[in-house]
């Protein structure tokens, strides 16, 4: 059993993590919108462009990273898991990536932020399906919470006025259950290898499928200017590397259901991050919403019975 040594650096590197995804949520709206802060107006980034672009530079960084520190030929999984991480790498988090970024780009940081963070609820009805959980009164709370504060957030109730982007919600459904899909799928995996390989495989795989959708020259002929290309290049760096750095680190001294449920600030900095920088205020009704998914989110992590099995840990991605 792990020992866990300092909690409260544990925490400090969690909320550290969770702060840069803040910021790179903030960054994304900015880049499809053209307004990038601190720089002058720029033309707009297309959401294919900022997924393909973070996850090539991701692979690329991470590989260089683990190549130097362990040696290119310990960087080798067996058969079965590279094919498993190349669909949790494409269905997980090349999807998950481009449907977020598409839905902040539709809507906003608020509401694109809170639905993907429904993750955590579509995989316990996963396993409530499955017959791996049990529907307790905890769960069913769990969801009732979710699905209330996500209709508070888009503004189905209170007559807020909030003019509702059918393609960015649906987006950001979709956002949530691929990154459901990659906390299932790569539940296994990640119980064989430590998390930083399956990283760099699983961006490895985005990034191969990112070339094929998207190939190289179609890339070029977007003509972006070299101010562009720098901000994709510490887009990435801020929302990958960082954060996970962070993040792994965080593990070392915490318990990975603690470190979970402290990384629900991640959606507190966006939305706080992009009220300051980008003017994205929220009404209170939202505000309540927010609470709301997150209370859900810590609901189903908290323990059940001792009869249950336990849930997979859900691990931010983003």
């Amino acid at each position: 059993m792990k020992k866990i040594r300092k909690p409260a650096l544990g925490y400090l590197y969690i909320a550290a993590a969770t702060f840069c995804w803040g910021i790179a949520a903030s960054l994304g709206r900015a880049a499809f919108t053209g307004r990038l802060p601190g720089l002058h107006a720029l033309r707009p980034i297309d959401p294919v462009i900022l997924s393909q672009s973070r996850a090539t530079f991701s692979f690329l960084a991470i590989l260089s990273v683990l190549g130097l520190m362990r040696g290119l030929r310990r960087l080798r999984l067996p058969g079965k898991d590279v094919r498993d991480t190349f669909l949790i790498g494409v269905l997980g988090v090349a999807a998950s990536n481009y449907f977020y970024y598409l839905a902040i780009q539709r809507t906003n940081v608020a509401t694109a932020i809170i639905v993907q963070y429904t993750a955590p609820i579509w995989v316990l009805l996963y396993s409530v399906a499955r017959g791996q959980q049990k529907p307790t009164l905890q769960r069913v709370a769990a969801v009732g919470l979710a699905v209330t504060g996500i209709a508070l957030v888009i503004g189905l109730f209170g007559g807020s006025g909030l003019r509702l982007n059918t393609g960015g919600l649906f987006a950001g459904l979709l956002a949530a259950f691929s990154f459901a899909f990659y906390n299932v799928g790569g539940h296994n995996v990640l119980a064989r290898h430590d998390r930083w390989m399956v990283l760099l495989y699983t961006t490895g795989s985005a990034f191969l499928f990112w070339l094929a959708v998207n190939p190289a020259w179609k890339v070029v002929a977007a003509h972006y200017s070299a101010e562009q290309w720098l901000f994709l290049f510490l887009f990435s760096l801020l929302s990958v590397l960082a954060p996970f750095s962070f993040y792994f680190a965080g593990l070392q001294h915490l318990e990975p259901t603690r470190a979970i449920v402290v990384s629900c600030l991640e959606p507190v900095f966006s939305i706080l991050i992009a009220a300051v920088a980008l003017g994205e205020i929220m009404r209170p009704l939202q505000v309540a919403g927010i609470v709301l998914v997150l209370a859900a989110i810590i609901v189903v992590q908290l323990p059940g019975s001792k009869s249950s099995q336990s849930m997979p840990i859900v691990e931010p991605i983003e």
